[in-house]
This record gives structure tokens, sequence and C-alpha cells, in this order.
């Protein structure tokens, strides 16, 4: 799992060679990477297009399927609405192009992964950006940017609701670009905490992975089932952690986190990008956690 890591720059590279590294070495067959939103950075001169040179620069030859051979799962952050326009829907379009890894099938989807007659977990992408969230007037153009309309605003929720309702794997994990808590420098996207807290309560979502803060976080508020963690270290420029909620791990550092899902435990692990395990939570069925 990765996320802001969009920038084709000596950062991203490395958190990239990372991630081989602790596949080859440890022998790990992954089934798929998650890409956690802001997933290009910057104006494309020649043209954000499905053609476009970056998706060969900076996604299949960054991480190559001969590492990675899985699908890449992917969630949309704000960059890739705002820095070229209609990039969300260029993403989407390169996702229909035959024989790529990259899954956007809409800017929500829903996915079970394990044995066909038994999956391990359900995946719920959600598009953080709402309009509350991405949808403010550049602060310097005074031009408004793009986001999710508020009629599509109204459409996701509905099927969240729905989706959550229907029967699901042992293990739920909801994933988007925009964190509901952080510590990060954006601190906590309180739009989120009250759309989407009461839901993911209600109906037992075990944890809620993000990016969208420059950084690597796990986070447990008082009283709540979700554990929420943060992988916003893919590539782009950290940023010191601000906030000052006591919390199980924060640190500005580029990294990625991996995964393993079992029939009883999900574990996350967060890596640097020199390679080391910097720290893992263990979530079981019931809601509860174990760090270490």
């Amino acid at each position: 799992m990765i996320g802001d890591y969009g920038t084709g720059g000596a950062d991203q590279l490395k958190v990239s060679q990372a991630m081989q590294k602790f596949v080859t070495e440890s022998g790990v067959k992954p089934a798929g990477l998650w890409m956690l939103g802001d997933n290009f950075y910057s104006v494309d001169k020649a043209g954000f297009t499905t053609e476009s040179t970056r998706w060969t620069k900076e996604i299949e030859e960054m991480y190559p399927a001969s590492v990675f051979p899985g699908p890449m799962w992917a969630a949309l952050g704000n960059h890739d609405y705002h820095d070229n326009p209609g990039g969300e829907k260029v993403q989407m379009a390169y996702a229909q192009k035959p024989s790529v890894r990259w899954k956007m099938p809409t800017k929500w989807y829903r996915f079970d992964l394990g044995p066909q007659d038994k999956p391990l977990v359900t995946f719920i992408c959600l598009d953080s950006n709402l309009p509350a969230v991405s949808g403010a007037p550049d602060k310097k153009t005074k031009k408004s940017r793009g986001s999710l309309t508020a009629a599509e605003e109204k459409e996701q929720l509905a099927w969240l609701k729905a989706e959550l309702a229907k029967p699901r794997a042992p293990f739920t994990i909801a994933v988007a670009h925009h964190p509901l808590y952080s510590n990060g420098d954006h601190g906590d996207t309180k739009a989120l905490i009250a759309q989407w807290e009461p839901i993911f309560q209600e109906h037992k979502v075990h944890a809620y992975v993000c990016g969208h803060d420059h950084d690597l976080q796990h986070l447990e508020m008082k009283g709540l089932f979700t554990t929420h963690l943060l992988s916003g270290g893919g590539g782009a420029k950290t940023r010191k952690l601000e906030g000052k909620q006591e919390v199980p791990f924060g640190k500005d550092v580029h990294g990625f986190t991996h995964l393993q899902i079992t029939a009883d435990t999900l574990t996350f692990t967060h890596h640097s990008a020199d390679g080391a395990a910097l720290h893992t939570v263990t979530k079981k069925q019931d809601g509860s956690f174990q760090v270490g």
C-alpha cells in the first residue's frame, strides 16, 4: 500500500525499490497493490491521456509486473482531480485498456479478496473528494477545483450504506485518499468524520486506510471499532506531524505499508524507504488490536 507517490522523482523510485526488495527477500507473493491516491502530481505538459508516457514510466515500470503481478487497485486523491483537469476520468479510462493491472472501474467500488467460495476480506474503495473536502476554489487562481459533485456525493453515500448492509467477508477494509483522523499537517477531515464514521462503526469496518498526509501513521480513536492507517510516504516530500493526538505510531518518512491477511487477522506493517520495519499492528475480527 502506498499513497502520495506520483511524482516520478527520486523518492518515488526509492520507495518502489524498497517495496521490490521487500517482496524479493521475504518471499512474499503479493496479491496486489493498493494505490491510495495522488497517483499523479503536477501538470502533464504533453497532455494527460491514457497514452501519456507517465503511465509507462511512473506506473508500469516503477512497479514492475515481474515483482507485482497482481492488480493495482487505485483510489482518487485531490491532485488526481486538480493537477490535470479531468485526470480522474483518464485514470478510469486507463483501467479499461486490455491487459493493464490498473483497477479503477468507477470512482467508488467494492471487491472481495480470497477464495471465491470463502473470501477473507471485503474492500470498499471510496472517493474522499467530497465538495466540502476538495471542491473549494484555488486560493491563488480563484478558479473552481474538481471534486465529486453534490449528486455524486449523495450517490456514493447511498451506495456505501447499501454495500455494508450486504453479506461481507469476515474482515472489511475501507480505502480512500483523505484521512478521517490524522496527526499530520492536514489534520482531521471533519466532513468525512461526520459522514463516514457513524457508518463504519455501525457496520464494524475493521480498518480505514488512506494517504493525503505525507507520512506513516497508525491511529486508534477512543471507543471506536475501526483502526485507522495512513500511508502517505510513497514519494512526495514528507511533512512533519503537527497533531497532538496520542496515537500508537506516526513518523514523517517515506515508505510503504504491507498488509498480510489471514482467516483470523489483518497485520499492517509500516516500512521505511530504507527497508526497516517501523511499526506493526494486528487487527482481529472482534475489533481488538495488538501492536508489535
